[in-house]
This record gives structure tokens, C-alpha cells and sequence, in this order.
């Protein structure tokens, strides 16, 4: 392990100990939402039935009144490379974090990091700018069966299409009974899905409640869902896109797996194209790059928040139902994309004319009170550290310094209200993910002064 990689003690609330808790580029030189080709007209404000985008967050702030104005970042490690990813056992005695460039490490339950990686899969890897290891989760049995799933870019496999960029895989391993290793040789693929492109790979994985695996998928990369590998859809007054297709491929959505009801795994019965026109591999679709996911730890447990990387205007945080249609590339948020006008719905022959359904947190890249260039979604806040966030989704954007942010429901309309929270005591150039813990304490994970850290978030003094 690299001497610089600095090792911490556990935290403390209160007394008790916790447990440790919570794209991008491989050198922490990370992009943003950067396509390539640097184009995507941004749509006007209010174009096409949907919401107007114009709550700059400074009204119907009532669940937002508590928030506090600023939060501290505490490291908790550093000197890592491009952590992107942060993962905790059900007993709290390891977090794993995620090394975009290929290697798991883990954290005791003192803080310390170990001296060897659980996993490494530098090796097989393609890596650099938005691929490479991108996401983790722990079987909610993960404490008895020991499985841990892996999302990982790779080299052009059997299957994936000439010219194509990469395959993404999502594989299985065993960890051993300790949680100090994931065994290599106990690799088993689960998936595999062609990548046309570099870019717009999505990364996260998560299980729900219902202990089916979701897994995000990007449109396809380039931009604007167009070129190589985007297939034609319903919508002809913009090329593209694999968004709104459910047929030919699994690009541009959300997919729920049942992990454990077949081999290498089976389709839930009430995924919604279930005995539909479509791949049953799909929960819902429209999206552009949905990087993190997470499910609101508080109730039962089935609010499930998709953060979506927008094109070149707004960045977007959808809550998701079943078969929802989230509107890209008709939509860039709530607004027409490259055009003046949009539908509000597909057409009747196209699943019966669904809704495209606006998101619940958008903001705009540029003449807001409330602005940035990539979203990174996180996490309800559910701990005790910090008072007046209870119930609050607290997200953040890559920008330069990056930027912390809290949005609830708010009174009056659909579009909640967004509030920016200063960083207090850390030095911050990007952040590239959040992470929460079995005690609902939220983790920041992005570059600072000492390389990738993972910082935890607290109250400021």
C-alpha cells in the first residue's frame, strides 16, 4: 500500500464509537459531463409542458428552514486514487472503497486503512475518463453468503459489436469470511452490455428493499444520444436516441435485477415490460448518464433517487417509479432538448402514451442562485451528527471546488427547492460520490489537498 495513503482513527459521536461509514478519471484529474463532441443546445425555459425550472431555491423552504449553513467535512482517509465509490458491511467492521483505476481497499472498524487490496482488477480493466471500477454493493445476505457485486469497464468482449468502444461487465465474488479479500478467482459475469462509446457509462449499483439489484445504465455516450450505437426512436425532431428505446438494447436506463431467482439471474415479475414490447431487464428509462442512485434509508425504504448528468444546461434528480419515462433526449430536465417545442408524453402507440416525468431537484449550469456541471447524487440524510438535516437529500455537484447541496419537498409546486451548504474545514477540487452508513451518517468522496479523500460529513464548529 502507498505510504502516502494516510490512515485515520475511528470517529465518535457522542461517546460511541461508529462505524465507518457513507468519474471520473483515474488521476484525479477527473471530467465532467464533458461528451466529446462539447455540443447540446440547451433548451428554453418552460419549452414544451414541461415545469418552467424557474425556482432558483430561495422560496417554499420550510422543510429546508433547519438546514444548517454549513457542514464539515472531516477526513477519514486520503491519498487515495480517484475514490469513487464507498461501500459498508452489515456488521460496520469494514467500508470498502472504490479506486476507479481498479482496486477495492478497506477500512477496520479503527479507521485504519489494510495494507493490501481486497480486490484488484487493474489487469482486466478499461480505464480512464469515465470508465473503469465504477460500483459495489453487498448482497443484503452478504453477512452469510458473502457476496459482493462489481461493475467494472473492460476490453471489447465476445458479443460487444466492431468499433465499439468496451464492455461493461457486472460480475460476482466471494468474499472471505474475514472481509479482507474478494476472491478472484471466484469471479462469476452476471452481465454484460456493449458500450459504443467512452463516455455515459452510469456506475453505481445498489439493492432495494425488495432485495432485487438496480443497476443504472448510461445512454450510449458522444452526445446528445446520437451517433454510433444510438438507435433511432418515436421522436423525429432529434437524432437518437437509446433513451427512450426499450427494445434493441439496455442503454439510457435503470434495470432490476433478481439476483438470486436464476442463473446468472431472473427478471422480477412485475418489472414493468414483463409480457410488454421491450427488454424485461428494464425498471425505467429516459436517462442520460445516471451516475449515483440510492434508496431514502428512512420509512420503507422504496424512495429511490437517480441523479442524471444533463447534456450542456441542467443537471436533474428524479424520484423513480416503476416504468417511468424520464425524457431523454426529448428532455434535458424539464425542458425541450434542441428544440422550441416537445411533447409532454410518448404517443399512444408508444406504451400506451407515457408521461415523460420532470424531476423532482434540477438546476441549471449557469444563471441560477443554484448552479453547476455535473451532479452527484447522494443520500437522505438519516444520521444524528448533524441537526436540522433529518429527512433532507443531500447531494453535491463535481464543479471545480465542488459544491454541497440540500433539496426537500417544498410547499407549492413539484420542483423542490434547492439550498447550497458551505464546506467547512477541507479543502475540496471535485467531488465524485457520496456514501451512507447503517447509522445514516453520510460520506463525501472526491479530490482535496492530499489526492482522493473520503471525508465524513459533521456539524461545523
Amino acid at each position: 500500500m502507498d505510504e502516502s495513503v494516510t490512515r485515520r482513527r475511528a470517529l465518535f459521536l457522542g461517546g460511541a464509537a461508529v462505524g465507518i461509514a457513507g468519474c471520473i478519471g483515474t488521476d484525479d484529474g477527473t471530467e465532467s459531463n464533458d461528451d466529446g463532441d462539447g455540443t447540446g443546445d440547451g433548451a428554453p425555459d418552460g419549452a414544451g409542458g414541461g415545469q418552467d425550472g424557474s425556482d432558483d431555491g430561495t422560496d417554499a423552504e420550510v422543510p429546508l428552514q433547519n438546514v444548517p449553513d454549513s457542514i464539515a467535512l472531516d477526513t477519514l482517509v486520503d491519498g487515495l486514487q480517484a475514490p469513487v465509490g464507498i461501500e459498508f458491511s452489515p456488521d460496520s467492521e469494514r467500508a470498502y472503497v472504490l479506486e476507479q483505476g481498479g482496486r477495492i481497499l478497506a477500512l477496520d472498524g479503527s479507521g485504519s486503512l489494510l495494507d493490501s487490496p481486497v480486490l484488484d482488477l487493474r489487469e482486466p480493466i478499461v480505464a480512464g475518463g469515465e470508465r473503469g471500477l465504477l460500483g459495489l454493493a453487498l448482497h443484503p445476505e452478504f453477512a452469510s453468503n458473502r457476496q459482493a457485486f462489481v461493475r467494472y469497464s473492460a476490453p471489447s468482449r465476445e458479443g460487444t459489436p466492431d468499433g465499439y468502444d468496451h464492455t461493461f461487465v457486472l460480475a460476482s465474488f466471494e468474499a472471505t469470511e474475514d472481509g479482507t479479500s474478494f476472491r478472484r478467482e471466484s469471479e462469476q459475469t452476471i452481465l454484460e452490455i456493449p458500450e459504443p462509446q467512452s463516455n455515459h457509462n452510469a456506475g453505481d449499483l445498489a439493492f432495494g428493499p425488495d432485495g432485487y439489484l438496480y443497476v443504472p445504465v448510461g445512454d450510449g455516450g458522444a452526445g446528445d444520444d446520437q451517433g454510433a450505437g444510438h438507435v433511432d426512436d418515436w421522436y423525429g425532431e432529434v437524432a437518437g436516441g437509446n433513451g427512450q428505446d426499450v427494445t434493441e438494447n439496455l442503454l439510457g436506463s435503470l434495470l432490476r435485477l433478481d439476483i438470486d431467482g436464476g442463473d446468472p439471474y431472473a427478471i422480477p415479475d412485475d418489472n414493468p415490460l414483463v409480457g410488454e414490447a421491450g427488454r424485461d431487464e428494464h425498471y425505467a428509462w429516459g436517462f442520460r448518464n445516471p451516475w449515483r442512485i440510492s434508496f431514502d434509508a428512512g420509512g420503507d425504504g422504496t424512495d429511490l433517487y437517480v441523479a442524471d448528468v444533463g447534456q450542456s444546461s441542467y443537471e436533474e434528480v428524479n424520484l423513480v417509479e416503476a416504468g417511468g419515462n424520464y425524457g431523454w433526449n426529448v428532455r434535458e430536465g424539464a425542458h425541450c432538448f434542441q428544440t422550441e417545442s416537445c411533447p409532454s408524453r410518448t404517443p399512444d402507440d408508444v406504451r400506451g402514451g407515457e408521461p415523460l416525468l420532470d424531476p423532482v431537484v434540477e438546476y441549471p449550469h449557469s444563471g441560477g442562485e443554484v448552479t453547476g456541471v455535473s451532479v452527484i447524487g447522494g443520500h437522505v440524510y438519516r444520521g444524528a451528527a448533524i441537526d436540522g438535516l433529518g429527512g433532507v437529500y443531500v447531494f453535491g455537484d463535481f464543479a471545480p471546488r465542488g459544491k454541497l447541496f440540500a433539496s426537500a419537498p417544498g410547499e407549492g409546486g413539484s420542483t423542490w427547492p434547492i439550498r447550497t451548504i458551505a464546506i467547512d474545514g477541507a479543502s475540496v477540487e471535485s467531488l465524485y460520490a457520496f456514501g451512507q452508513d447503517g447509522e445514516g451518517e453520510c460520506y463525501a468522496l472526491g479530490s482535496g489537498a492530499n489526492g482522493g479523500t473520503v471525508w465524513r460529513l459533521g456539524p461545523a464548529e
